[in-house]
């Protein structure tokens, strides 16, 4: 996984996209996320794989654009949810804090 997002990393910086505006990059993720939203709807799975595939691209390069190891973004991610108490409702994870 390391050396793919090496690999995203240095494509992103031979197109200058490392230091492009954030936003744009922002609104990218949008129009991915649109496109897996579409996928999932029409049970497409390669339009699905293909749109978790580019949103992850796209999340890497804005990470790039704002200073931040996208590995860094994960982690803590991580680090907020591991311990995380709470219940499946209606097939959604709601966390304890938010329960009634």
């Amino acid at each position: 996984m390391n050396d793919l997002i090496k690999n995203i990393e240095q494509w992103a910086t031979e197109r200058n996209l490392h230091t492009a505006e954030p936003n744009k990059q922002m609104l990218k993720l949008g129009e991915e996320f649109g496109e897996l939203c579409a996928g999932m709807a029409r049970s497409d799975t390669a339009e699905t794989l293909d749109a978790l595939g580019d949103m992850f691209v796209v999340m890497t390069i804005l990470a790039m654009q704002l200073g931040y190891p996208i590995t860094e973004c994960v982690e803590a991610a991580y680090e907020e949810i591991k311990n995380r108490k709470g219940k499946m409702v209606n097939g959604v994870f709601i966390k304890a804090a938010d329960l009634p």
